[in-house]
């Protein structure tokens, strides 16, 4: 694994069938590369999983990914946050069960949150082609499950996380629970790397990273071809539901406290930055944490490499919930 992102045979002028015949081919690599990089790590002790079926606001079935203390039924019930966790893979590829985000889950488990990974629907891929708003709208119906079922789960808060594509989802998330009226159901926002300017196929001078890290391990020309899969159209390109770097003061007025986390190496970091920046003109409870010396989602994909980054990465977001 050398870190750079192969040639992309695509580009986001290719047509849509193209594009999906593309991801459908790429995703088993990535696939088989985080099967390799958590294949020798020891199990996580003290986590308990379960899977339950629920039908979403499509009429669809979703699976939610239940990972919890094993001792929450000896007397921690109605303490523990809950994290409602939605994966990367630029909306369009990738699974909630594949092993970095079990990992992930079974980690941020150990050190006391209830964790509900959502398995959405993909813009493209082994679980697509769903274009947007197909897996916001799973996103939201597993927040809804979860805020529902509290007490069955034995947790006293939600906060919705996830990295990359879903640091994306999580954003719009909370902007599609304002506008829908239902912003209570979220206490915090933790987004990690997010991916939310669709600004990749012509990257702006205001978004210096996108240029400054392109290459490593990352590269604008992967991710414009996913952004035209997530919205075939073009139809969205100003959607803060869509591309949550769009939303304005009026979206953002309101919103639960934040944490953005960026890593310094990523070409996404600035535009996670300028939503930042964009949350605390708002007046937005807000932090921002910069993850210095990793690429892209580091301190998720990398466990075995940067296992400082990943367990303080793991105890922030948990503190975080905690403290909601």
């Amino acid at each position: 694994m050398t870190g750079e992102p192969q040639p992309v045979p695509v580009s986001a002028d290719s047509s849509y069938e193209e594009l999906l015949d593309y991801l459908n081919l790429a995703e088993p690599g990535y696939e088989m590369l985080f099967d390799a990089l958590f294949a020798d790590l020891p199990p996580v002790v003290g986590v308990e999983s379960r899977t339950e079926v629920v039908t979403g606001v499509d009429g669809n079935e979703i699976n939610l990914y239940i990972h919890r203390p094993a001792d929450a039924a000896a007397g921690t019930a109605g303490q523990a946050p809950c994290i409602l966790h939605l994966h990367g893979g630029g909306m369009v590829i990738l699974k909630a069960a594949g092993p970095a985000y079990r990992r992930w889950r079974d980690e941020l488990a150990a050190l006391g949150a209830t964790v509900v990974g959502v398995e959405f629907r993909n813009g493209g891929g082994e679980l697509g082609p769903h274009p947007f708003p197909a897996g916001l709208n799973d996103c939201a119906s597993g927040l809804h499950w979860a805020h529902a079922h509290r007490d069955e789960l034995g947790v006293s808060k939600i906060v919705v996380s996830g990295e990359s594509g879903g640091g994306n989802l999580t954003l719009a998330t909370a902007l599609k629970a304002k506008r829908d009226g239902c912003l209570e159901m979220i206490d915090g926002v933790y987004a990690q790397c997010p991916y939310i300017s669709n600004a990749y196929a012509d990257p702006p001078a205001d978004l210096l990273s996108l240029t400054e890290n392109d290459g490593y391990f990352l590269s604008c020309e992967q991710m414009a071809p996913l952004a035209r899969v997530y919205d075939p159209t073009g139809d969205h390109d100003a959607d803060p539901l869509a591309w949550p770097l769009h939303a304005g003061a009026d979206d953002l007025d309101g919103l639960p406290p934040h944490v953005i986390s960026v890593n310094e190496l990523d070409p996404l970091r600035d535009e996670g930055l300028a939503y930042y920046r964009k949350l605390v003109d708002a007046g937005v409870a807000v932090n921002a944490r910069t993850v210095n010396g990793t690429c892209h989602a580091g301190e998720v994909l990398l466990r075995g490499a940067l296992p400082e980054a990943y367990a303080a990465s793991a105890r922030d977001l948990v503190a975080f919930a905690n403290a909601c």
